[in-house]
């Protein structure tokens, strides 16, 4: 069972860890059970992007300084990066990029869904 676990690297996702690793501090729950919680975490956050997101962006980098393939990840870093949506524009220094390819994802049961 393959799933990303990039969205755990955002303010929720630490923030989600803080909690559980607080939880499993006090014994409130066992670290199995904040285990599935993460995977739990990482299915829903894939998901809701993948469905749920219709906003779109565009951006245009003044230069490509690296890009890397590996493990089907794909990582830019740009320089000189300007983003626009309908009514919005941001230019930055630096950006770096990672891509994946959800659906290549194998399906993952979420909570209440059983492997039979």
């Amino acid at each position: 069972m393959s799933m990303y676990q990039l969205y755990r690297n955002t303010t929720l996702g630490h923030t989600l860890q803080e909690s559980l690793d607080e939880l499993i501090q006090y014994n409130q729950i066992t670290p199995a059970l904040a285990n599935k919680i993460l995977l739990q975490f990482d299915r829903s956050m894939n998901n809701a992007l993948a469905n749920r997101v219709k906003s779109r962006l565009t951006f245009k980098a003044g230069k490509l300084h690296t890009y890397r393939f590996c493990d089907n990840v794909w990582t830019f870093l740009l320089n000189d990066v300007e983003f626009r949506e309908t009514t919005e524009f941001a230019k930055v220094d630096k950006v770096k990029i990672v891509a994946c390819d959800g659906k290549t994802v194998a399906h993952a049961p979420t909570l209440g869904e059983r492997d039979d």
